[in-house]
């Protein structure tokens, strides 16, 4: 054989192979990759390379073999752009939907809901609980807990807005924290600046007190402005606030669902039976609704309300009004 029949067979043998790589790539980029476990989820570290992760994936089981998919990335160059998270599969993928995805940074997310009223403890509790969270926090103190949150306004009561909260698994605990006292900074900061000019109130700080008394008093939604009324206009006369969340707060772990004459009239700084004015911080985490009623109050003249056992409440302008109000639906129920 000549040198150039050597030479044409060798670019025949090469032409033969760049064929059957094109041919294995394009099989290997439509194939449906089964799922070792359904849901499959894995997760990739931040600054985890391609060719790590593949690796990863074919130990895992998902891949048949970590080379092509690699290779697969670094044609499309799509080698540098994967993100970082937990990614959650559950139905078969093919390498091209599962590059796509990790080039999007398409990760699972899981999610934690904080209900209004509740206090900076329970909050506490809850992020303990949760089986998704990375935990940093144990070991610490409230007060280091609220400073790893970045609170810089003293008492963490009150500081952080309560919603859901979607993260990726793996997000700490302190994350969340961070989130959402930067939410209630800013929803405290609109509903400031929404205020009535006329209000009892000379701070932000006052407007978040009031409203966290407004959420754990506001029983029907539809009273909630009302509710926030009779405080105001309490801060007005100057009257006592005379709620009993507040003394309950006060009480702390000795409160044992229920609430007796002895404990309103035992002073703490939160009894507002026994103490003027707002109390010195607030009782537990207000929402956007009591945000906002606390700054934009009704005008009314009432001064008292009663609960009338379904939830709402009979509101009146003077005590012979209340007192009627308390006959009618406490006493003779």
């Amino acid at each position: 054989m000549t040198i150039r029949e050597r030479l044409s067979a060798f670019a025949l043998l090469l032409l033969a192979a760049a064929v059957a790589t094109g041919a294995w790539m394009v099989a290997f980029t439509n194939m449906s990759l089964d799922l070792p476990r359904t849901p499959f989820e894995f997760t990739v570290k931040s600054g985890s390379s391609l060719r790590t992760v593949a690796r990863t994936l074919s130990d895992e089981g998902l891949l048949p073999e970590a080379q092509t998919f690699w290779i697969l990335g670094r044609v499309l160059g799509k080698d540098a752009s994967i993100q970082a998270g937990t990614y959650k599969l559950d139905r078969p993928v093919t390498p091209m939907e599962l590059l796509e995805k990790l080039a999007r940074g398409d990760v699972s997310s899981v999610d934690i809901a904080f209900v209004e009223g509740t206090t900076f403890r329970q909050w506490v509790a809850q992020l303990k609980k949760h089986p998704k969270l990375k935990q940093t926090l144990a070991g610490k103190s409230l007060a280091e807990i609220a400073a790893a949150a970045g609170l810089a306004e003293g008492s963490p009561e009150g500081w952080f807005f309560p919603d859901t909260y979607k993260f990726a698994p793996g997000s700490s605990d302190v994350e969340i924290l961070k989130r959402a006292h930067a939410a209630m900074k800013k929803r405290l900061a609109d509903a400031w600046d929404a205020r009535h000019t006329d209000l009892p109130l000379a701070t932000p700080y006052e407007a978040l007190i009031l409203a966290s008394i407004v959420e754990k008093e506001t029983g029907a939604a539809v009273e909630r402005t009302l509710v926030a009324s009779v405080f105001v206009n309490r801060l007005r006369k100057p009257m006592r606030l005379q709620t009993d969340p507040t003394v309950i707060y006060g009480m702390g772990e000795a409160f044992d669902g229920n609430i007796r004459k002895k404990d309103l009239t035992a002073d703490t700084p939160w009894n507002t039976y026994t103490r003027d004015g707002l109390p010195p911080t607030p009782i537990a985490m207000p929402g956007a609704a009591s945000l906002r009623a606390a700054t934009q109050p009704e005008s009314t003249e009432f001064l008292y309300f009663v609960g009338k056992g379904d939830g709402t409440h009979q509101f009146s302008r003077t005590l012979e009004e209340h007192n009627r109000a308390v006959v009618r639906y406490q006493l003779k129920r």
